[in-house]
């Protein structure tokens, strides 16, 4: 199952270039046709607008001509009439024509209705109109005699005085310009929208009937207008999604229409998406053909040559190094066989040879354990026979009692660390090991602050005697020889800007007696300096406060040992007795 997985693991990789490089395509191609529909969007919509802003320069002159016509100027009913039917189907896309006068009122039109049988007077285009002395474009509205949505485009009569005497009028067919630009070829799926400045449709492709006089819903119509000369993603009016391009008209032709088209992706992107179903099916078909063709070579090449190693692999094994793995000759799989069983011989070979080297492995280790306990038993001996003498000095001159307290102190570390075999032991065990004699089971008169790490072998060796001195001078002149004495100990570990680290350590007595600060230095006030600065490179700061002594402790941790042990310090022997307070 596992090789299996390896086969499909290793044709999976192998198609990783091909859905790469039908991805990149896929990319490309889409990247490529959304700038190409956008563009066809945009080119649409300036077309159209174009078309639309050339209806409305061709009506316009003819209204201009039709303002200086002797029939309308005169105005005339009868012959105003007659001439107005004349015009009917020769202006593309112009239903009606109507002259009113300077107040509105009808003169004439296409109808034949009598003279002033309604009022134009009131309508946004004919004062535009009659303002300006020009022209002007209405907005779209239904016909009151036609009933026939429309957008009416009027032409000031030029009168004297420079006042206009009265408006020529042309009501333009909707579904004319609809119709129009359905035949002028748009995208397959394509929907145009023409809308005027207030947002009503005028022209809407396909489905003209239905949609035009109604509103554009006003968010849509915000964004329209936010993004007219653009071509962007919007909703279309069925609420589908549509790329869409949209142009504005020119503002003197059509009075700023608002025209917009909009392309379906599903439609611009349906050659793209077929070509990935098939590259993707055709790709689906080869990955299950190499998988099957890898899964039979597989099969025949690859699993029973494993097969064959691994058998051979589980006899040594069970330790029978004779097994062979019968498979040789000049494929890959043959040289492996080849050299796996020349290793079979090998270590059958060697069997002997590690057996008997294990063997003496054993005998030096039990030789190596039975020498490191007579190396201990040797050095407690001389331990001992060094305390009876010091016992004998005391006996004599009265000053071997420091001299024994200090060589049971070094006797103390010496065991910490032969716990261990001489590799350490951690600074808390070093402390608790010198202030176990002075402790009272009813009280607890020390305190120890800092975190737990652990020592060389020298600086247990130095800090243990070190403490040992600080502890018996408490004892005998500070804060321990009282009932009432505390001695707090606190350390911590520094590290400096080149990232060395140094232990700092803080003693500090109180509650004991008023002291004094000795006239010289004493014996232990020296080995105590002694022993850090000379054998861990110290610095030793003594103050003889009277509330109780104040002792620093600063030393580097990261200087390699120098294998001498404390007793083999270089530490002066006092030739006077102790100063004062014996520090």
């Amino acid at each position: 199952m596992s090789l299996t997985k390896r086969i499909v693991g290793l044709v999976a990789l192998a198609l990783v270039p091909a859905l790469a490089i039908q991805g990149y395509n896929e990319y490309a191609l889409r990247s490529a046709r959304t700038d190409a529909v956008r563009g066809e969007a945009m080119r649409a919509a300036r077309g159209v607008a174009a078309d639309l802003a050339q209806f409305g320069r061709g009506t316009r002159q003819v209204l201009g001509i039709l303002s200086e016509v002797p029939e309308i100027r005169d105005k005339d009913t009868p012959s105003c009439t007659a001439y107005l039917k004349t015009l009917l189907g020769k202006v593309p896309g112009a239903f009606f024509f109507g002259v009113a006068d300077a107040d509105g009122s009808i003169v004439c039109n296409t109808l034949g209705s009598p003279r002033g049988a309604y009022s134009l007077g009131d309508r946004e285009y004919f004062r535009d109109a009659m303002r300006t002395g020009g022209f002007a474009v209405g907005r779209l509205v239904t016909g009151r005699i036609t009933g026939i949505p429309t957008v009416q485009f009027a032409q000031a009569v030029p009168g004297t005085a420079g006042r206009p005497e009265g408006v020529v009028v042309a009501s333009i067919d909707l579904a004319y310009l609809a119709e129009q630009q359905a035949r002028v070829g748009l995208p397959p799926d394509a929907t145009l929208t023409v809308a005027d400045r207030h947002g009503t449709i005028m022209i809407r492709v396909p489905d003209h009937g239905d949609w035009v006089g109604k509103p554009i819903p006003a968010d849509l119509w915000s964004t329209w207008s936010a993004n007219r000369g653009k071509v962007t993603d919007l909703p279309g009016l069925r609420g589908n999604l549509r790329i869409t391009g949209i142009a504005p008209a020119t503002p003197d032709d059509l009075d700023s229409v608002t025209v917009a088209v909009g392309l379906l992706p599903e439609t611009a992107f349906a050659d793209i998406d077929a070509a990935t179903r098939r590259g993707v099916v055709l790709i689906g078909l080869g990955a299950l053909l190499a998988l099957v063709a890898a899964l039979l070579a597989g099969r025949a090449f690859i699993r029973r040559p494993v097969r064959r190693l691994l058998q051979a692999a589980s006899a040594w094994r069970m330790g029978d190094l004779g097994a062979r793995t019968g498979i040789s000759g000049s494929s890959e799989f043959g040289q492996l066989g080849e050299a796996f069983d020349a290793m079979a011989v090998a270590l059958l070979k060697h069997e002997g040879e590690l057996r008997a080297e294990i063997s003496r492995s054993h005998v030096l280790q039990e030789r190596q354990t039975m020498m490191l306990h007579e190396l201990n038993h040797r050095v407690r001996n001389t331990l001992a026979t060094v305390q009876s003498l010091a016992r004998q000095a005391h006996r004599s001159d009265g000053t071997g009692g420091r001299l024994e307290g200090r060589i049971i102190s070094l006797s103390k570390s010496h065991d910490l660390l032969s716990r261990d075999d001489w590799t350490g032991a951690p600074l808390r065990t070093v402390l608790e090991n010198e202030l176990a004699p002075f402790r009272d089971d009813r009280h607890d008169r020390f305190r120890l602050d800092g975190p737990d790490m652990e020592l060389p072998p020298r600086y247990v060796l130095a800090l243990g005697m070190t403490l040992h001195e600080l502890t018996t001078n408490a004892a005998k002149y500070g804060a321990l020889s009282v009932g009432t004495g505390r001695v707090d100990i606190a350390w911590r570990i520094t590290t400096g800007e080149s990232g060395s680290r140094r232990l700092s350590m803080e003693w500090r007595e109180s509650g004991g007696p008023a002291i004094v600060e000795p006239f010289r230095r004493g014996y232990g006030t020296r080995l105590i300096q002694g022993g850090v600065g000379h054998e861990l490179g110290g610095t030793v700061r003594l103050d003889f406060d009277a509330a109780g002594l104040h002792c620093i402790l600063d030393v580097p941790l990261d200087e390699q040992d120098r294998f001498t042990s404390f007793h083999q310090a270089k530490v002066p022997f006092p030739g006077t007795r102790p100063s004062a307070n014996g520090r």
